[in-house]
């Protein structure tokens, strides 16, 4: 995922030159969308930005309204956002990722979308369980995503069934001087929980519990106890004092250019690794990350790009006939992954792409045993402790102290 850079206080001014500082009290459903009018202002990214535009347009025209897609940096936007919305500002409609869900309602910062069950059936189930929060949908998916291992077939022309397969060809293949790195799973210097994941899971660690109807439950916190510690010891082996597999030399900036150059035979990453990959010229295949050999399947995250609407948007009435009836058309959809490559998450727009680009059903595939990135507001306590953690005992810390204290940081958090 590339992320830029942007303050709070330039987005601030963006969020009030483009949608003024007024809050519509008015329940959508008395507002009339071609009577509305103004302005609907939409925020993406860049690439989502250029797909967005002819579609943005032509809605406008039917509706009778200026509809103004902006490209904003991605890296904070969910704050950046939070931060416009209450002052009364910010856009109409906004792209992000599905876990910011909790943290958007609880800081009233977007509405429930109305979605008609004969509509949601039109989606990959996996993707409306992921905006469904509280019994409510609040947002339209158009991709989804997971982790997966990207491998070089000239170095390793076999998947790997375990980590530990994994482990014994990088060695083999170091000891040829044919790389220089057994594993490209980047780590950094404060960790990186999504990364680490699908091998925490597979030696057994969680972060939260479920309840009874299988929402993730924030008062049952994994981190910390006797599973986690245990996992956490599995992945030191493979850490810095260890097997030398992971290594926080190893991060987002460096991760899958190591791969490209031909200086590790292994990639664990997503969709969006393939197309400079695919640039490089390196002949590759897609599989599920290995789990360690006895534990569990590893798990990745299964995460959803989503459309939302601003609770705070000036033409809320607009917003939600722009995602319903817009997002939830399959010549969106397609553009949007022509844009960023990433699964489809409207069935026909898969149905669409997956046979010009096999990889789509690897990364499914890969993804089947995955589980939903917790959207609930706790999860953004688990981040920075969790990576801290992660890097520390990679980097040689004692598992059992290093995790105990991540645990009781994030329990306070969340408390």
């Amino acid at each position: 995922m590339r992320i830029r850079t942007a303050g709070v206080v330039a987005l601030f001014a963006l969020a009030l030159a483009a949608s003024g500082c007024g809050d519509s009290d008015e329940p959508a459903a008395k507002e009339s969308p071609k009577a509305a009018g103004g302005k609907l202002v939409i925020w993406a990214d860049d690439k989502r930005t250029a797909a967005l535009k002819p579609f943005a347009e032509k809605f406008g025209q039917e509706n009778g309204v200026t509809v103004e897609v902006q490209a904003v940096p991605n890296e904070d936007l969910q704050n950046n956002f939070v931060t416009v919305s209450s002052q009364g500002g910010g856009p109409d409609v906004v792209i992000g990722a599905h876990d910011w869900i909790g943290n958007l309602v609880q800081n009233g910062a977007i509405d429930p979308v109305q979605l008609p069950d004969e509509q949601k059936a039109a989606f990959n189930e996996t993707a409306i369980k992921a905006v469904t929060f509280n019994g409510q949908l609040y947002g339209v998916p158009y991709a989804q995503e997971n982790l997966a291992l990207i491998r070089n077939t000239e170095l390793a022309p076999e998947a790997p069934k375990t980590i530990e397969d994994l482990v014994a060809t990088g060695k083999q293949l170091k000891a040829q001087k044919k790389v220089t790195e057994t594993l490209c799973l980047q780590v950094g210097q404060k960790g990186d929980a999504y990364h680490i994941y699908p091998l925490y899971s597979s030696a057994g660690g969680y972060l939260f519990g479920t309840t009874a109807n299988g929402d993730y439950d924030p008062k049952d916190l994994g981190v910390g106890k006797p599973e986690s510690i245990a996992a956490f010891k599995k992945i030191a082996a493979l850490g810095e004092k260890g097997e030398g597999v992971l290594k926080r030399s190893i991060a987002d900036t460096n991760s899958t250019a190591t791969f490209t150059g031909k200086k590790c035979a292994f990639l664990v990453s997503g969709p969006w690794a393939t197309a400079d990959v695919k640039k490089a010229g390196i002949k590759y295949d897609v599989s599920a990350v290995p789990g360690f050999a006895g534990g569990k399947a590893a798990a990745p995250f299964v995460g959803v790009q989503s459309f939302y609407v601003a609770a705070k948007g000036k033409n809320k009435a607009l917003a939600q006939e722009f995602v319903v009836n817009y997002v939830a058309k399959p010549e969106l959809a397609v553009a949007l992954y022509q844009a960023d490559p990433r699964p489809p998450a409207l069935t026909a727009a898969l149905d669409q792409v997956k046979g010009s680009d096999p990889d789509l059903a690897k990364f499914i595939e890969a993804g089947k045993n995955g589980q939903v990135l917790p959207a609930i507001p706790a999860m953004a306590a688990i981040w920075d402790p969790f990576g801290k953690a992660e890097a520390a005992v990679i980097g040689g810390a004692d598992p059992t102290s290093t995790v105990t204290a991540a645990g009781k940081t994030i329990a306070g958090s969340i408390k």
